[in-house]
C-alpha cells in the first residue's frame, strides 16, 4: 500500500483540540513541507518516534493556518503499522478542515471510512476480531459493553480461536497420517478423536452462548412498562431514569403516546418505554395511544406489567395480561405503601403462577432494586462471569463459529462410517471457518463489510 492518507479523526463541533491524522510511508516528509516549527533548526524527518513538536501549519503562500502540535509515530510501532502523523490543532471544524485541505494539496488522499484500522489489519497490527472491537468500543453505551470490547481489542478472542485451531490441526494430522501411511500408522483411534472433537464442540457452544449474552451488553434490550391507566407507569419511568421524563398526574389517561429513554441497568443498555394506559375509551387521541401500546407489547424484549394494589385485579388487568407473552413478563404490584390493599398473594399465585412478581412502591422507591436485579437475571439467564467476557464475539464471528461447529458435528456423525478423506474435508472446513474470525481467510468483500460502518479518521 503505497499511497498516503489523511482525515480528521475528532468529531465535528467545538472542543479543546481537533486532530488530523495521516498514515503512509511519506507522511512525515509531506508534513515537514507544510510545517514551520517554533525552533527553526528542528526537522520532523529527523525527530524520533513518539515525539511532539510545536509550530504552525502554513499555506502555500507561507502564511500560518493554525498553531499546532505535531506527533510523530514511526512504523512499525504505530496504530496502522505505517508512519503516522497526528496534527493537534485548535478545536472547531474550521481549523481542522483548513489543515486537511492543505494536506490534500500535497497529494495525500482523503481516507475512506475505517481505512486507518483496515491498514492496521492488513499490516498485521490487529487481527480481524481486534479491528471489529474498535468500532464496538466507539459505540459502547455502558462500562460493561466497553469492557467486553476492550478484552477483544486486547486479543482475547484471537487467543481462544488459536487454541481451537491448534487442537483441530493436531486431530487433522492424525487423520492425514492414517491416510498417507496406512501400513505404518494404521487406523486412527476413533475413540480418542471422538473425545477430543466433543471437547471442541463444547468450547464452541460456550463461546456461542457467551456471544448471545455479549449481544445484550453491546446492543441493549427494549423494556416496556404497561398497565391500565393511573397505575404508576410514568412514575416508574421517572424513578428508573432518576429524572422527570414523563408528566405524572392523578388523571387517568395522562400519557397519550410512547415516551422512551435509555438507562443503564447493571451494565445493560436498556431502552425503556412508558406506554399509554390500556383501556376502552372514546377519546380519539387516547385510542391511538392504546393501539401503539399494544404494538409495543409485541415488540419489546421484556414487559413490566404494573398492577394497582388498591384497585385489585380488574377486568382491564385481565385483558392486558391475556395479550402479553408470559416468557418475557415481570409483574410489579405498585402502591404497597398504601393501607388499602386488595391484591393478595393467593390472587397473584392464581393469576400469574410462577411468573416473577414484585411487590413495591414506586413513590417510596421500594422494589426498584429487586426489579433491576430481575431484569438482569432474565436477560442474561444466570449472569455473565468475567471468564465469559473474554469470549464475546459479534454476529460475523458467530456465523463463523456456527459453521465450524457444523463441520465438526458432521465429522462426529460420520466418524465410524465415512472415509478418512471425507473426515479431512470437514476438519479443514472447520479450520477455514475459524480462520475467518481472525482474518486469515477473508476476501475483499468481507473486509469491506467489516469496515463499512467505521467513521472517517478511524
Amino acid at each position: 500500500m503505497q499511497d498516503n492518507i489523511a482525515a480528521i479523526s475528532t468529531p465535528p463541533g467545538e472542543g479543546g483540540i481537533a486532530i488530523v491524522r495521516l498514515s503512509g510511508d511519506k507522511v512525515i516528509e509531506i508534513t515537514e513541507r507544510l510545517f514551520k516549527p517554533y525552533r527553526p533548526e528542528v526537522q520532523l524527518t529527523q525527530r524520533p518516534t513518539y515525539t511532539m513538536t510545536l509550530g504552525w501549519i502554513i499555506d502555500q503562500a507561507g502564511q500560518p493556518v493554525d498553531e499546532v502540535i505535531v506527533n510523530i509515530m514511526r512504523h512499525p510501532r504505530s496504530y496502522t503499522g505505517e508512519d503516522v502523523v497526528e496534527i493537534n490543532c485548535h478545536g472547531g471544524s474550521l481549523p481542522a478542515r483548513r489543515i486537511l485541505e492543505r494536506i490534500l494539496q500535497e497529494g495525500v488522499r482523503l481516507a475512506e471510512p475505517g481505512e486507518f484500522t483496515r491498514r492496521a489489519f492488513l499490516n498485521g497490527r490487529l487481527d480481524a476480531s481486534q479491528a471489529e472491537a474498535v468500532i464496538d468500543i466507539i459505540r459502547a453505551k455502558t462500562d460493561k459493553a466497553m469492557q467486553i470490547a476492550m478484552r477483544r481489542l486486547q486479543g482475547s478472542t484471537g487467543r481462544l480461536i488459536a487454541k481451537l485451531e491448534d487442537e483441530l490441526i493436531q486431530i487433522n494430522a492424525l487423520v492425514e497420517a492414517s491416510m498417507d501411511f496406512p501400513d505404518e500408522v494404521g487406523d486412527p483411534d476413533y475413540d480418542e478423536l471422538k473425545e477430543r472433537l466433543e471437547k471442541v464442540v463444547d468450547q464452541l457452544d460456550h463461546m456461542l452462548e457467551a456471544a448471545r449474552r455479549a449481544d445484550v451488553y453491546r446492543d441493549g434490550i427494549t423494556v416496556a412498562i404497561v398497565g391500565k391507566p393511573n397505575v404508576g407507569k410514568s412514575s416508574l419511568l421517572n424513578a428508573l431514569l432518576r429524572k422527570e421524563k414523563a408528566i405524572v398526574t392523578d388523571i387517568p389517561g395522562t400519557t397519550r403516546d410512547i415516551i422512551e429513554d435509555w438507562l443503564n441497568i447493571r451494565g445493560i443498555p436498556v431502552r425503556i418505554l412508558d406506554t399509554a394506559g390500556i383501556r376502552a375509551t372514546e377519546d380519539v387521541v387516547e385510542k391511538i395511544g392504546v393501539k401503539r401500546s399494544q404494538e409495543i407489547i409485541k415488540q419489546a424484549d421484556l414487559i413490566i406489567f404494573l398492577l394497582d394494589v388498591t384497585s385489585g385485579i380488574t377486568a382491564e388487568d385481565q385483558f392486558i395480561y391475556e395479550n402479553i407473552d408470559r416468557s418475557k413478563l415481570i409483574v410489579l404490584v405498585n402502591k404497597e405503601d398504601l393501607e388499602d390493599k386488595r391484591v393478595s398473594e393467593e390472587d397473584l399465585l392464581k393469576m400469574f403462577g410462577d411468573i416473577p412478581v414484585i411487590r413495591g412502591s414506586v413513590k417510596e422507591e421500594v422494589g426498584l432494586e429487586e426489579l433491576e436485579s430481575l431484569i438482569e437475571e432474565l436477560v442474561l439467564a444466570g449472569g455473565l462471569s468475567s471468564d465469559d467476557l473474554e469470549m464475546a464475539v459479534n454476529l460475523r464471528q458467530k456465523q463463523s463459529l456456527t459453521a465450524a461447529r457444523q463441520h465438526i458435528q458432521d465429522v462426529l456423525s460420520f466418524l465410524s462410517t465415512a472415509t478418512l478423506d471425507c473426515l479431512g474435508v470437514d476438519l479443514r472446513g472447520a479450520l477455514e471457518s475459524l480462520g475467518e474470525i481472525t482474518g486469515k481467510n477473508l476476501n475483499e468483500e468481507v473486509l469491506d463489510r467489516i469496515f463499512h460502518d467505521f467513521c472517517i479518521g478511524k
